[in-house]
């Protein structure tokens, strides 16, 4: 199985790619290199509308030395699902990135550690669900930053996923859309765009419904109470005050609702009063998960440095409800539960040329979060052994509040050491205040060598500091629930702790002939405290632990091909996270199991030693072919994480097509098919480290969309 994908990934990229991947920190959104680019080009599409501005963010935003992936607006368009496609779905087209459930993607063997930047600003993030915060309509340009990072990024260090932003059009428009299909899907979209004089504004909305909002935990075509609604919204104003001197806001909204679907034949663990039985096909979960953001950026240059000073805010919340019933009946347990998180941020980037040689950059980041954790739980009685001892429930309210703060400074220097030689070294300074005060220095060091016009090579060391996610945290009291049905494994719970890593990355990028190139890429990370991330408990929340220690391994390689009409990419990672000794969190784990990863290393649930992800697009006559796959080798389960589910592979076909009608205008046509073998496979099967339930892959869908402009 692995050489049949390898060598159809191999055929697709002799024959295109749809979308711009590099290892080259100067590669063009085709993955190619300009044979004149310097080592601190940019290949972001600036959402201003001057010189000045572009230059200022190309100051403010470099990528020395670390591997880079580039997905355009053009790109976006050519993915089966277009500018419908998921935020997560476009990520897992980048090499070393791996699908999961819940709508989750990690990053060369992170638990999620993402940080999301719109135009350079950190958008601070959201808790963690089952749906996406932000709309793919809204991106002109994306890039994955993976790797050794200069020193101005910190904190979620897996992942950084820059978004720019579309354009505001001169003049005023805009498009409606409506995507319909498969599993009672219906998406109407709109986006508004416009400008007067130096004022512009770009808005959109987007509303998604089917039945299958969370992954089926049965193999069958049609999930059991899996209805979902999502609303989003995203709005950008733009003022230029003069070339100099620039005001931005973004705001965007997210609202959305889902059933947790249920996997019928379920048998009852518990007795609830007098009931005979529970039909697990009846059970009635809830989700919704909201979020809402603001940033006001200034953004300008004088004779002394270009500079983005912005603040932000974001509130996120997740509130799950169980059945109330049926939830005992099953688990022994029905928790009520809400969480929420308020963050307010400061962030202030700047850039000062010194001479020909010297790029100085520094600045600093400042939040405060407020985050809540209600759960009203109800439960039976049992003796010391968990043993139910009567049928009748009671209520144990278990709530906690916490503030977090987070500080850090940063100064980096890019140094042309030759015209083919760059050098980016820095220096940043964390502290997190939350349930653990904690604080580091952390070194970062980079090279880029232009070894020709066709071949570049990187390298780079960072020392990374990570906070766990405040949002994510609950402070559990462990006595509260001695004696119910729900009392813990263990007594132990050790406070969560910042992650401390060490990371090495080397890549070459080589382009052969014009229309093709190859890049390979390795790292490795030594860590200590190592965060991970499970689903403990009836409710689908995350909760972060540590392990004491981590290593994590891989290596990414990547073929773009580029020939006019036709394009076509293919990546291929392989991939190895293990721990060893769970130091935190570990009232979550039974005492044997404990035991075992205390003297032996495991794998992190999330840990698949090869995944793929390619396709190809080509353009006959104005008819837009496309198709692209993913690939697995299985994510882990069983005790301890022993053992992986077996491979799968995914595979997606599309064909569009622009016309220009007759009192109607420019609308586009498109015809999707996911999944077109209908294969079936499970992404999880309910076992494993911090794993509550079996998900499946998506069955065959076919969908429909229809996009007008005006």
């Amino acid at each position: 199985m692995h050489k049949t994908l390898l060598a159809l990934g191999i055929g697709l990229a002799l024959c295109g790619a749809p979308a711009a991947y590099a290892d080259d920190p100067v590669a063009t959104p085709d993955g190619s290199r300009p044979a004149n680019a310097s080592p601190k080009s940019s290949t972001l599409q600036e959402v201003q509308v001057t010189a000045t501005v572009d230059k200022t963010r190309t100051q403010l935003s470099p990528e020395i030395g670390v591997s880079q992936v580039v997905i355009d607006k053009q790109s976006l368009e050519a993915l089966p699902m277009g500018v419908d496609t998921p935020v997560n779905q476009v990520l897992l087209q980048a090499p070393g990135v791996v699908n999961d459930s819940f709508g989750q993607v990690h990053v060369r063997g992170d638990h999620g550690d993402l940080q999301y930047r719109i135009n350079g600003v950190i958008i601070p993030e959201s808790i963690s669900g089952f749906g996406q915060t932000l709309d793919t309509n809204v991106v002109q340009n994306l890039q994955l930053l993976t790797g050794a990072l200069p020193a101005q990024y910190g904190y979620r260090t897996a992942g950084i996923v820059e978004i720019t932003t579309k354009s505001p059009a001169p003049g005023n428009g805009g498009t409606i859309g409506l995507d319909a299909g498969s599993h009672g899907s219906l998406n109407p979209s709109a986006e508004f765009y416009g400008s007067d004089g130096s004022f512009s504004y770009y808005l959109t909305g987007n509303f998604l419904e089917n039945d299958i909002g969370i992954e089926n935990p049965t193999s069958a075509r049609n999930a059991i109470h899996d209805h979902t609604n999502q609303l989003k919204t995203f709005g950008y104003l733009s003022y230029l005050f003069n070339d100099g001197l620039h005001l931005s806001a973004i705001f965007g909204s997210t609202n959305n609702r889902f059933e947790i679907p249920n996997n019928p034949g379920q048998m009852p663990a518990y007795q609830y009063l007098d009931l005979p039985g529970f039909d697990s096909s009846k059970l009635d979960e809830r989700q919704r998960e909201i979020t809402r953001f603001g940033v006001l950026a200034l953004q300008g240059s004088s004779n002394f440095a270009d500079y983005q000073i912005a603040l932000s805010q974001r509130y996120s919340s997740i509130g799950f409800t169980p059945d109330p019933i049926g939830d005992l009946v099953f688990n022994g347990v029905a928790s009520q539960v809400l969480r929420s998180n308020r963050a307010n941020g400061l962030q202030a980037d700047f850039s000062t040329t010194l001479g020909n040689s010297h790029t100085l950059r520094y600045g600093l980041y400042v939040s405060n979060e407020h985050a809540a954790s209600d759960n009203t739980s109800a439960v039976f009685p049992a003796d010391a052994n968990a043993n139910q001892t009567s049928a009748t429930p009671f209520d144990i309210v278990d709530n906690s509040r916490v503030i977090g703060r987070l500080y850090g400074v940063y100064a980096q220097d890019e140094w042309n050491l030759s015209d083919k030689l760059t050098m980016n070294y820095g220096l940043r300074a964390d502290k997190s205040q939350a349930y653990v005060s904690e604080s580091q220095l952390s070194p970062r060091l980079g090279f880029v060598y232009n070894w020709s016009d066709a071949t570049t090579l990187h390298a780079g060391y960072a020392r990374y500091f990570t906070p766990p996610p405040t949002e994510l945290i609950s402070a559990t009291d462990i006595a509260l629930f001695q004696g119910t049905t729900n009392q813990l494994p263990t007594d132990v719970n050790a406070a969560v702790k910042a992650e401390r890593s060490n990371y090495f990355d080397a890549g070459i990028s080589q382009k052969v002939g014009e229309h093709l190139s190859l890049g390979l890429d390795g790292y490795y990370r030594e860590v200590h405290n190592l965060l991970d991330e499970g689903q403990f408990g009836a409710a689908l929340i995350f909760s972060p632990f540590n392990y004491d220690q981590g290593r994590v391994r891989g290596v990414e390689f990547s073929a773009n091909y580029t020939n006019g009409d036709l394009t076509g990419y293919l990546n291929l990672s392989s991939s190895r996270a293990m721990g060893k000794n769970v130091v935190t969190g570990q009232y979550n784990f039974a005492q044997n199991e404990l035991d075992y990863i205390a003297t032996h290393w495991v794998h992190l649930d999330h840990d698949q030693r090869l995944t793929s992800s390619g396709g190809v697009s080509y353009n006959w006559n104005g008819t837009k072919f496309g198709a692209d796959f993913l690939y697995g080798s299985g994510l882990r389960h069983d005790f301890a994480n022993s053992a992986h589910l077996p491979e799968y592979y995914q595979v997606n076909l599309s064909v569009a097509r622009d016309f220009d009608l007759p009192e109607i205008g420019k609308t586009k046509l498109r015809l999707a098919v996911l999944n077109a073998t209908d294969k079936v496979y499970p992404l999880r099967d309910g076992s494993g480290i911090g794993v509550g339930a079996p998900q499946f892959g998506p069955r065959r869908g076919v969908f429909v969309g229809l996009t007008k402009e005006f």
